[in-house]
């Protein structure tokens, strides 16, 4: 992936190694759906930067989706995002303050919790 000053960037590029695992395959079986998630660096809707997350296939890439509709559309702050995947914030929590915009399919962005990224490795 193309360098990036996100947080969140270097998350997404542990989740590429994670969908390499027995782990992560497991996931891409139970899941099965393409999330593209648009992560701004201060401000939602200003200089995004976009991410597929292909449960299907088990890829991440940046940049628009290009087979279609994706199952469900996100919209994230880079802090925002790094604390929903960490855990440190509830998905649904997020929504209802506005924190994270969803299009698309709500039963599948239902199935976008923490447990489909990498637990971050202790440093």
């Amino acid at each position: 992936m193309a360098s990036s000053d996100l947080k969140s960037a270097a998350l997404l590029d542990q989740m590429k190694t994670h969908f390499s695992t027995d782990a992560g395959k497991a996931l891409t079986k139970k899941i099965g759906l393409v999330y593209q998630i648009h992560i701004a660096p201060k401000k939602m809707g200003f200089n995004e930067e976009i991410y597929v997350v292909d449960l299907k296939k088990g890829e991440v890439t940046k940049g628009p989706y290009e087979g279609g509709k994706p199952d469900a559309t996100f919209s994230f702050t880079d802090p925002d995002f790094f604390k929903i995947a960490t855990g440190k914030m509830n998905p649904q929590i997020a929504f209802m303050r506005g924190k994270m915009k969803v299009k698309g399919s709500l039963s599948a962005a239902q199935k976008f919790t923490p447990d489909i990224f990498p637990k971050p490795s202790k440093m």
